[in-house]
């Protein structure tokens, strides 16, 4: 008994050392979990912090905030505590130290980057700051940090689980030595088996947690890496959730923008979805059950601008799409607002496979990303904006200049390419100045709105048209088979644009145009010579009168003269160069003189005498025409006046006048000061308005020559037979005589349809009681045939050219009382219009 006893003692003995000795290793075993426990929390906010304070620079080199600044100092700061609790930690690892050192060299050349990026940022801007992260060596430093930080890491696991593996032996000892033993070393046994096996699920819970973490850190590094180099908003949408979904390893993840116009939220991107799920989810938010005052928890999120979070599922009755995530495998939501200014502009949601994933720590960090993100979209809206309004009319939401010339570029190489022709357009509004300038500039804007959105309409596709000018507009054609192409459609485009009713200020306008063309390669080899070719174009078919022209070489060649001519106009009026001279009108029945008209010449003191037709554009073109033809009206009511003064036969005058005249408000009152002068000077002033002028807008034309005609001023209708007028209109027209155009006097007489026409117009206007003149007559057959058509008037080379004032006097006025038709030859000038 006493060596049984003594045996059970011994045994007890042992069984007790062994026990004890178990629970010692136990606890030493929990200690040292404890210990690798907090050095790899210390490592992971080491990580953290490291990546953090990247963050901040980076944010501080692209806004300039201070705030990130002073965050990336905090964050070095905390980088040196946590690497001294780390030193203290791991005091009796050679290895690990030697890895401390390696990492605070690192974090040294971080500090020095980032002090790097502080000095470029405040003394060279944004670009240079960006400039010098892309190409620093910030990467490659941040990587040897990382795999610095993952050999400390492995270390504490690999030492962990040598640990674990002679716990886990002596843990077996401690158990057959406990089946031998009492119930004592049996109760110790348990004991230290169970505090075994919590600190194993201890290990194992931090082991996660680390794992996720490092996920989220990888996750929120790698897009917010993304948002510094992208530039495109829906790459930058795609790759955000590809990171999310590929990286963070969330099961699918979508943002979506807010549309305000529409109140609804708009899914932009995706990731891990099938096509099924994401049309369910697009159907939602574009059905009034989604829109931002909806039941949805996005719809919540927008409202309280704060992160809304769904950690089960499988429980969670308000989530709409519950059983389709449940089947797809999804346990926990989580909804994010993105924020700028404090205002939300979209929403990133997140799915994941983990039941009450979403925790403290982790919606930290993705409250952080969805930041970023958020600055992320800002930032590139910005930037949009910048580049729309380089390369896009503010107004029309066409191309510019600069963008337009870029895409006809690019439509050049593809006609080099191909072998084809291009064609360029260049449309010049015409009278766009007096439009803007009596109905004010908002009537412009939405005339030039109105233009653009038609001729968008008629070439088919908005990157084909621009504007270009105040009043001008460019369609290009890109691929033109056979010339004659280019015709019909300018003549159909013109045609419609014509007869186009433009509606503003619920008033009706039809507007005319201007058009200049020029075709690739025949009118030049790139995208400037052609447009500058097509601009020179289309200032000759104003100038001419010609609603397009294509270019020809000569065009630009006057141009240095134009603006030498417009230099010396603008003194010409002061200086007294402007003169008028007169031609004869005679009755053809009698011969008698019976008028005159004035024709502006302009005596260059460098060019000699200059006719009307090279300068009058010009005047019409700088606004000089007002004050010009206020000086014309005097000046021959003046002659008028002298003439009667003197004895001399007083014949009216005519004088001509522009369409920017006749528009002109206070062209009335003009005439008005003209001829008050004296009493009875109306009777001698005739206004000749050509026929196309008047047919531009018959009805104010109407209500300006009715107040004209009230105060005693005749009107003569010049030119008549180009401007297409109707018989209708011509009967309302408060008119004195019709001017027949000099063409038709010169195709009379070579064919029996020129005589027809003269004949009929003749016998038209004798019907409606008008005066008859006949412009151009230029031999005495023309005046015989004239005659026997009982035309009233005639005025041509065949009587007299337009000759200075004291000429005409001793010539015409002071003969008049003999002279007669019938015993005139043809004059010796040459024939030439006047």
């Amino acid at each position: 008994m006493q060596l049984a006893f003594a045996a059970v003692v011994t045994l007890l003995v042992v069984d007790g050392v062994v026990a004890y000795r178990s629970v010692v290793v136990s606890t030493d075993s929990a200690r040292r979990v404890k210990h690798t426990g907090e050095v790899l929390e210390h490592l992971a906010t080491l990580i953290s912090t490291v990546e953090n304070t990247e963050s901040y620079y980076l944010d501080y080199a692209v806004s300039g905030d201070d705030t990130f600044l002073q965050l990336s100092g905090a964050m070095f700061s905390l980088v040196g505590r946590e690497q001294s609790a780390l030193r203290a930690l791991t005091a009796d690892n050679p290895l690990q130290q030697h890895r401390l050192d390696a990492i605070a060299e690192l974090e040294q050349r971080i500090a020095q980057l980032r002090d790097t990026v502080v000095r470029v940022r405040s003394a060279q801007g944004t670009a240079a700051a960006l400039d010098v992260i892309r190409s620093g060596p910030g990467d490659p430093i941040l990587d040897e940090f990382r795999y610095s930080t993952r050999e400390m890491q492995s270390e504490e696991h690999r030492l962990l689980h040598e640990r674990a593996a002679n716990e886990e032996r002596r843990f077996r000892q401690s158990k057959l030595t406990l089946v031998l033993g009492s119930v004592l070393a049996v109760m110790f046994a348990v004991l230290s088996g169970w505090m075994v096996l919590r600190d194993q699920k201890q290990r194992k819970h931090a082991e996660v947690e680390l794992r996720r973490l490092n996920r989220l850190y990888g996750m929120v590094s790698g897009i917010n890496a993304l948002a510094i180099r992208v530039r495109d908003r829906d790459d930058l949408f795609r790759n955000f959730c590809r990171i999310a979904v590929e990286q963070g390893e969330f099961l699918m993840a979508w943002i979506g923008v807010i549309d305000r116009a529409n109140n609804k939220l708009v899914p932009m991107s995706w990731a891990g979805f099938d096509e099924k799920s994401m049309i369910a989810i697009r159907a939602l938010f574009a059905s009034t059950e989604g829109d931002l005052q909806g039941a949805t928890l996005c719809a919540r999120t927008i409202r309280e601008k704060t992160p809304v979070i769904v950690n089960n599922v499988q429980n969670d009755k308000h989530i709409l799409f519950g059983q389709m995530h449940t089947d797809a495998g999804v346990r926990s939501i989580a909804m994010l607002p993105l924020l700028s200014a404090d205002k939300v502009t979209g929403v990133f949601v997140l799915y994941t496979s983990n039941p009450e994933f979403f925790d403290a720590a982790g919606m930290k960090l993705l409250a952080e990303l969805a930041g970023n993100v958020a600055f992320a979209m800002d930032y590139i809206e910005k930037q949009e904006r910048i580049d729309r309004y380089a390369y896009y009319d503010a107004l029309t939401g066409l191309a510019n200049r600069s963008l337009f010339l870029d895409r006809v570029t690019q439509h050049i190489l593809a006609a080099a390419s191909a072998g084809h022709r291009l064609a360029m357009f260049v449309f010049d509004l015409e009278r766009f100045k007096n439009f803007n300038d009596s109905l004010g500039r908002p009537a412009g804007d939405a005339l030039l709105v109105q233009v653009a959105e038609w001729l968008t309409q008629k070439s088919g596709n908005v990157s084909l048209t621009a504007r270009v000018g105040a009043d001008q507009f460019a369609v290009v054609m890109p691929v033109v088979t056979y010339e004659g192409d280019v015709l019909q459609v300018l003549e159909r485009r013109l045609a419609a644009f014509l007869s186009h009713p433009f509606r503003v200020n619920d008033v009706v306008y039809r507007i005319a145009a201007k058009v200049g063309v020029v075709m690739y390669p025949d009118d030049g080899a790139d995208a400037d010579t052609l447009f500058k070719n097509a601009e020179a174009a289309v200032k000759k078919a104003k100038v001419s009168g010609d609603r397009y022209l294509f270019y020809a070489q000569k065009m630009n060649e006057t141009t240095p003269g134009t603006l030498g001519i417009e230099n010396r106009l603008r003194e010409a009026l002061d200086r007294d160069e402007f003169v008028l001279h007169y031609q004869p009108k005679v009755n053809l029945a009698t011969g008698k003189l019976t008028g005159a008209e004035a024709l502006i010449r302009w005596n260059d003191p460098k060019g000699g005498l200059v006719l009307p037709g090279r300068f009058i554009p010009i005047l019409e073109g700088t606004g000089l025409i007002h004050a010009v033809g206020r000086w014309a009206l005097h000046r021959a009511m003046q002659d008028f006046e002298r003439w009667r003064s003197t004895g001399l036969p007083a014949v009216r005058i005519s004088v001509n006048v522009s369409a920017l005249q006749l528009r002109n408000r206070g062209f009335v009152a003009d005439i008005e000061e003209a001829i008050s002068i004296t009493a009875g000077a109306a009777a001698g002033l005739e206004l000749e308005i050509t026929e196309s002028l008047i047919m531009e807008d018959v009805n104010h034309s109407i209500v300006s020559l009715l107040a004209i005609r009230a105060l005693g001023v005749t009107i003569a209708i010049d030119d008549f037979g180009t401007g297409f007028s109707s018989l209708s209109y011509l009967s309302k027209l408060p008119v004195d005589t019709l001017k027949i155009d000099r063409s038709f006097v010169a195709d009379m007489i070579s064919g029996a349809g020129g005589m027809t026409l003269v004949s009929v117009i003749i016998n038209m206007a004798h019907a409606l009681k008008l005066n008859v003149v006949a412009e151009g007559v230029e031999t005495e057959e023309q005046q015989r045939q004239l005659r026997l058509m009982r035309c009233d008037e005639m005025q041509g080379y065949l009587f007299g050219k337009p000759v200075p004032v004291d000429v005409f006097e001793k010539k015409y006025l002071m003969a008049a009382g003999t002279t007669q038709v019938k015993s005139l030859g043809p004059a010796t000038a040459p024939v030439m219009p006047a």
